[in-house]
């Protein structure tokens, strides 16, 4: 009888969610938080049912942007809209009079030559604790910042299952690496996710080997009907969610990611919670979230911030989560396109290069990260992996008694500390992880 005063989307959350996962915490129920729900969305434009696909779709064929940028990909293809970005950064450097990235770098930080992290005006890494695979490129939304530009188009770009058992057998080769971390797209949709958590855990768990697996979730994935399992999946396996919700408010949050992106982000963190996570009850099942600014500007104090996520999404919905990771827009694909078209790509540049902070360069993730593509390239980092920077390195052929430098893939390496010989292919983007408290896949940097 209750339920008559809540709305539909109210509803829906306080029948999507298992009551059976409250068990642990029966002062918590399905009702509380569907009312939690309702105490800031309006009873009429609210519908958590169905894939938001369709809805994503829709909007790329109204969305002139989306449709620009689709006519520039037939016409000169992706690695030409690649060389367009890097012209207009270089361009915008030089009438700034500033150098490429390793003479800037090697200039500011003359103290970081002695840890080997500088040499010869190059870039080099640590010993790899981070394995990031990229496992898809398809994805539920269509996200305004996206730096892969995931949408529901890109079917094709998907790992194999061969792809992925390499890389599995890289994680066992590398005795220091300690991380695990699913991205995409929205990598749960691949048909790899599951198999590559489920044979980690069991393997990291044979071996006695501390490891964490991240999903790093768009949070709408968790309420597509063929997902409706997959929280209690994550949770068997422990894997740690780190999410991305660019605001706590409704319509920044739409703005960037979709209409009925934030309603839907809400359900699916309520949707954490009552399975523990970000709870302090289950501390084995962490919740991060993900800020990257709307616009052409730096984030701001990632522990600054954090509070006041903490505060509001706590106050309105009663959600918790564990950290805050603020993660600077990077001037490349859809954003880029964003700077050129707004004629901001000067400004921005400009706004990374005077926010240069030598701190960060020790704490850069691609000095102990490795990327790994769908195909199984491997790069220094994610955004490199978008540029098709792959990592360079010199294989020896026993056939032909020879050594020739080619680009590498999973199918060349059998470790990841193979690739600590191998300077950092660095470029002018590079100033978006320098910028500021730094920026990367695992938050702040300095």
């Amino acid at each position: 009888m209750m339920l008559r005063k809540f709305s539909t989307a109210a509803a829906i959350l306080a029948y999507r969610i298992n009551v059976d996962a409250f068990s642990t915490s029966p002062s918590r129920s399905a009702l509380a938080l569907a009312r939690r729900w309702l105490s800031l969305q309006s009873t009429t434009d609210n519908n958590l049912e169905g894939s938001l696909v369709s809805q994503t779709l829709e909007k790329m064929e109204s969305d002139e942007e989306f449709q620009e940028i689709s006519r520039r990909i037939q016409r000169i293809g992706a690695d030409g809209m690649t060389r367009e970005e890097r012209f207009k950064r270089r361009r915008a450097l030089t009438e700034l009079g500033v150098p490429n990235f390793m003479q800037f770098v090697t200039e500011k930080n003359v103290d970081d030559t002695a840890d080997g992290a500088i040499q010869n005006m190059q870039l080099y890494r640590s010993q790899p604790t981070i394995l990031q695979l990229n496992i898809g490129l398809y994805c539920n939304q269509a996200c305004s910042h996206c730096h892969v530009e995931s949408s529901p188009l890109r079917k094709k770009e998907t790992m194999s299952s061969e792809i992925a058992a390499l890389c599995l057998k890289l994680l066992h080769n590398s005795p220091d690496v300690d991380t695990l971390d699913l991205t995409g797209g929205a990598p749960e949709l691949n048909e790899q996710f599951r198999f590559l958590v489920s044979l980690a855990r069991q393997w990291s768990i044979e071996n006695k080997r501390q490891l964490t697996i991240i999903d790093r979730c768009n949070l709408t994935v968790l309420l597509e009907p063929d997902q409706t399992d997959l929280v209690d999946f994550l949770k068997e396996h422990q894997v740690k969610v780190v999410a991305s919700l660019p605001c706590y408010g409704k319509d920044n949050v739409d703005a960037q990611r979709g209409r009925g992106v934030f309603d839907r982000s809400i359900a699916a963190l309520l949707k954490l919670n009552a399975a523990g996570y970000g709870t302090p009850e289950h501390p084995e099942l962490e919740l991060d979230l993900v800020y990257n600014p709307s616009g052409p500007f730096l984030p701001p104090s990632q522990e600054t911030l954090s509070l006041a996520y903490k505060r509001e999404l706590m106050k309105d919905f009663g959600i918790q989560f564990n950290n805050l990771l603020t993660i600077t827009n990077m001037p490349i694909k859809r954003f880029a396109d964003y700077l050129a078209k707004q004629g901001k790509m000067k400004d921005y540049m400009e706004l990374l290069v005077n926010n240069y902070n030598s701190q960060t360069v020790k704490g850069l993730m691609c000095r102990n990260t490795v990327s790994v593509g769908w195909d199984g390239a491997i790069y220094d980092c994610d955004f490199n992996q978008q540029l098709g920077m792959q990592i360079v390195g010199e294989i020896h052929s026993s056939e032909i008694m020879s050594t020739t430098k080619q680009k590498l893939s999973v199918f060349d390496i059998q470790s990841l500390t193979d690739l600590q010989k191998h300077s950092i292919r660095t470029d002018n983007h590079c100033f978006g992880c320098t910028a500021g408290s730094g920026s990367s896949c695992q938050g702040a940097t300095a």
